[in-house]
Parts: structure tokens; C-alpha cells; sequence
């Protein structure tokens, strides 16, 4: 979705109109791959608080402060850092959680990307904000590039289906609506069942559905599937299986360019071309 909503202003994912800031900001961001992204465009030095997850650029982020995790926040410690904005996500943080915070920080931006395609909007958006516009620009280029590679990889293959396994007892894997499907689906990988919800499914490995797929993957997160992984799920499903790096099916913002090309690489590879 377009969110450019006039000239100078920016609308997120909640429709909430945001313009750009007057000055250095002051920037917590409780998103990982967003904290990621806020780095990536220069603004690590606006970058006053994050939490645990967030580990993208080790370095870089070892002197700022840990506000808790994208679940429990600790709000005290927020509000010491005296934030102008904070950064959040629908699916990633607590809605009673980001309420809260609205009620004592000038300007809480919601970002929802549903599909790689949507980091565009998320890009205008930061750039716009915190006076970013060019670095915005030669991301939103890049991704452009790769998201033209990656289909073109799936377009010219067959499709395939696949399960995506995201945790171990109970085993879970992706529905059709999140992020990782879309991710998947540019390079010609369908995530198996078919079904949009529940987002996060549990499932047996004798169940039925899992004849009609073709390729397991295992994610390394959130549960870190491992090499010793591999045998246990091919012998209880009898596909061949892979693991895969789940920071970069899974992590939007500037992780989506190399998220495309290591997508399209992997399609290729498991494929026999490269």
C-alpha cells in the first residue's frame, strides 16, 4: 500500500499520519529487523534504546540500552530514555503494550509488512520521518532488483510445495498470510496447507495434507532447528529436507534485499543449477 498520504507526510500501518522530524530524534525500536533497518539508514546514532532480540549489527548495537523483549516490554525503562518515536509491529508487539507507550511518547510508528513488497512503503516511510530519503531511495532500488531476480527464478520453474517447520513439539509451521508464504511464494515455494489461519498452525507428522508436499524446510528460528534435525523429520515424512536461514525468509526491512537474493540462490541450488 501506497503510504505516501501528501507532501511531507507519511501514513503507517494504522493509518496514523507522520511527518518529518524537526531535529536528532531520539528512537526505541522493539522490532528487530526494523532495528536492523533503522542502522542501515545511518540513524544508529538516534538509536537510544532496542530490546534483546534485537542483535543486527552486533557491534553496533552493543552500548544501546535493552528495554526488555518485543513481548514484555519494560515500560519503566523506556520511559527513562525519553523516546520521540518508537518503532513496533502489529504482529511483533502487544497492542496493549504499544497503547500504553502511545500514551507517553509524541510518536509510536505501527508497521505491518505482509509481504517483501511492503518493505517499500516501510522504507519511504523511515526515510521520510528521519531524513533519510536518499538511503530510502537506494533501498527501495535494491530491493526492486532483487525482487525481480527472485521471480523471475520462481517463473521459471514449477512450483512447489512446501512445509516450513518453525517449532518442535508441538510441530508448527506457516499459514498463507504471513510474511515467510509471501517470501517463500516469490521465488515459487507454496507453503503447505493451504489454509490463511490460524498464521502459526500446530500439526502431527502423520498428518494427511503432508503427502501432497514436496520439500521440508527447517527454520533456525525461533526454535533453532539443527543438522541433527534432518534425519528425525525426512524418516517421519519422507521428503527431503533442508534447513533453511530464517533470517532472511522472516526478517523485513533492509534484511528483504538479501532475504530475495539468498531465496532465489537456494531455489536454484536445491534445483540442480547452480
Amino acid at each position: 500500500m501506497e503510504n505516501k498520504v501528501q507532501e511531507n507526510s507519511w501514513a503507517d500501518a494504522l493509518g496514523q499520519i507522520h511527518r518529518p522530524h524537526d531535529g536528532a530524534a531520539r528512537i526505541v525500536s522493539l522490532v528487530p529487523s526494523l532495528t536492523e533497518l533503522v542502522c542501515d539508514l545511518g540513524l544508529a546514532g538516534q538509536l537510544v534504546g532496542r530490546t534483546g532480540f534485537c542483535i543486527h549489527p552486533k557491534e553496533t548495537l552493543k552500548t544501546v540500552p535493552k528495554v526488555g523483549g518485543t513481548k514484555d516490554v519494560n515500560i519503566a525503562r523506556l520511559r527513562e530514555l525519553e523516546p520521540t518515536h518508537v518503532i513496533v509491529n502489529i504482529d511483533e508487539n502487544r497492542r496493549e503494550c504499544v497503547e500504553e507507550i502511545a500514551a507517553f511518547v509524541p510518536h509510536v510508528i505501527v508497521t505491518h509488512p505482509c509481504a517483501p513488497e511492503d518493505n517499500l512503503a516501510v522504507y519511504r516511510l523511515f526515510g521520510g520521518v528521519f531524513d533519510r530519503r536518499d538511503e530510502a531511495g537506494r533501498l527501495e532500488e535494491a530491493l526492486r532488483q532483487a525482487l525481480e531476480a527472485a521471480r523471475a527464478v520462481g517463473e521459471g520453474m514449477p512450483r512447489e510445495r512446501v512445509l516450513y517447520l518453525i517449532w518442535r513439539e508441538p510441530w508448527m509451521t506457516v499459514a498463507r498470510g504471513t510474511y515467510i508464504s509471501a517470501a517463500l511464494a516469490a521465488v515459487g515455494w507454496d507453503t503447505w496447507p493451504p489454509g490463511a489461519e490460524p498464521r502459526y498452525p500446530a500439526f502431527d507428522l502423520n498428518a494427511s495434507w503432508l503427502r501432497e508436499v514436496g520439500r521440508v524446510f527447517l527454520s533456525s528460528e525461533p526454535y533453532r532447528f539443527r543438522a541433527g534435525h534432518l534425519a528425525e523429520v525426512e524418516l517421519a515424512t519422507g521428503k527431503p529436507t533442508s534447513l533453511i536461514d530464517g533470517e532472511m525468509v522472516s526478517w523485513y526491512g533492509s534484511r528483504a534485499v538479501a532475504g530475495m537474493r539468498y531465496l532465489a540462490a537456494l531455489r536454484r541450488s536445491l534445483s540442480g543449477l547452480e
